[in-house]
């Protein structure tokens, strides 16, 4: 058997188990296996974020940094866009095959002795999720890394890779999000997600609503924690448009950055990389040492995004972003305006059913002058009849399209008409995942042919 097959093998094992979604209010199940595993989260230093928007995104700008300082590093984030082996990064590349099934052969024989417990009290054997964190803290122990940048798959407190301690916390802006899940207030939300504060740790943090800092200030004095607030303690100064991304000033904890080059469009972007200087300067020299001019250069530029307002096609121009909540929406409506130079916008929208469908297309559906309705390829999709219906409701165009063939092709085409129209495709990271394969597929970068 191949490597990639070895590999592919070990994802359909996963997939066999009670998916992504199956998320209890717990993680004593993870622990348990990792106990038999000799812990190996400990082996190296975590940066620990969570939020409800921007975690990837800032997630590997710190990455990027941390390599650009000569340290190797594991990145573990989640979903993927394309193939799983991306939610496992091992110094800015996706995990090799071979150390997916290197690593799968190390756990495997305690899966059973722990399911085996499970059943026995009465419980559903281990998860998908809580088997791809053992995973990734298994590959990344193996490789060896120095630092594990870890995004959080659902909350805080209670998710799976809440079993490894960070040094550093990061909150990304927090917002309603998961509200069957994690409660539904912003107050209720934090205090699920300040559950990775540990004890002593350095925390840092986005702007955030007053209910959500007022829990954080409140969970970091509990647990002995410094917390520095981006406004506050650093920040972004100053942003202005540049080819293909944007310059960026920070006012970072312990020094200033002037006029760095962020491959990356959106305001936000700007937010998330001040947030990310911000953590490695907490990691590196605890928030008192400034980090040297080249490495923070090398740093930010080296770090990308994909699906997050990511250039897929010239001629017309299309872009992608996931976007699949309102908050996400709403970075992508202002980063529209802000970031590029066109007068009509055709909006190709896909949205999973458990999302709140309505408050991203009352935040997205006005910024098109057509919206191509269509849906994930998942079974958690919302209709795309259900999306058209819910657009023309805010008195806007919507088409209804079976796939996203074919409403990308009914978009480009209507985009090519004219230089001043552009598209943009959203709603959902499934949907994002297809977009960048369908673009590399066709090519789109070699501009419109009808």
């Amino acid at each position: 058997m191949s490597a990639r097959d070895r590999a592919d093998a070990v994802y359909e094992t996963l997939l066999s188990r009670a998916g992504e979604r199956w998320v209890q209010p717990r993680k004593e199940r993870t622990a348990r296996i990792l106990a038999y595993l000799d812990d190996p989260q400990r082996t190296y230093r975590v940066v620990h974020i969570t939020g409800t928007n921007g975690k990837t995104s800032t997630a590997r700008m710190i990455e990027s940094l941390l390599r650009a300082h000569g340290l190797r590093t594991g990145l573990f984030t989640s979903p993927h866009l394309e193939r799983f082996t991306e939610r496992i990064m091992i110094d800015g590349e996706p995990i090799e095959d071979a150390a997916v099934g290197d690593a799968w052969e190390e756990i495997e024989p305690f899966v059973d002795i722990v399911d085996a417990e499970l059943v026995a009290a009465g419980e559903e054997p281990l998860t998908f999720f809580e088997l791809l964190t053992v995973l990734a803290f298994v590959a990344v122990a193996d490789a060896p890394v120095d630092v594990l940048v870890l995004e959080v798959g659902m909350g805080g407190e209670w998710d799976s890779t809440n079993t490894a301690d960070g040094d550093v916390a990061v909150f990304a802006p927090i917002d309603i999000d998961h509200a069957d899940r994690l409660g539904d207030t912003i107050a209720a939300i934090a205090t699920v997600k300040a559950g990775i504060i540990k004890q002593g740790a350095a925390v840092v943090s986005a702007e955030q609503p007053a209910e959500a800092a007022e829990v954080l200030r409140r969970v970091a004095a509990e647990k002995n924690a410094t917390i520095a607030f981006e406004g506050e303690e650093f920040g972004l100064s100053d942003q202005k448009l540049a080819v293909g991304g944007q310059l960026i000033s920070v006012r970072g904890l312990a020094g200033e950055y002037t006029e760095e080059y962020l491959p990356q469009y959106g305001a936000h972007q700007g937010h998330n990389a001040a947030l990310a200087v911000a953590a490695v300067e907490s990691l590196i020299g605890g928030g008192t040492q400034r980090i040297a001019a080249d490495i923070v250069s090398e740093g930010l530029q080296g770090a990308t995004s994909p699906g997050r307002l990511q250039l897929l096609g010239i001629a017309p121009t299309v872009i992608v972003d996931a976007a699949h909540n309102p908050h996400g929406a709403a970075a992508l409506a202002q980063a529209m305006d802000d970031s590029f130079d066109f007068d009509e916008w055709g909006v190709v929208l896909g949205v999973l059913a458990d999302k709140d469908a309505a408050g991203i297309v009352a935040t997205l559906a006005p910024t098109g002058a057509h919206v191509f309705a269509t849906a994930p390829e998942s079974e958690r999709a919302s209709d795309a009849d259900v999306i058209a219906d819910l657009v023309e409701a805010t008195g806007q165009r919507a088409t209804v399209h079976p796939t996203l063939a074919d409403a990308a092709d009914a978009a480009r085409g209507w985009a090519s008409s004219s230089e001043r129209r552009a598209v943009v495709i959203a709603g959902s990271v499934v949907l994002a995942g297809e977009a960048i394969a369908l673009a590399e597929e066709e090519d789109w970068k070699s501009g419109w042919h009808a």
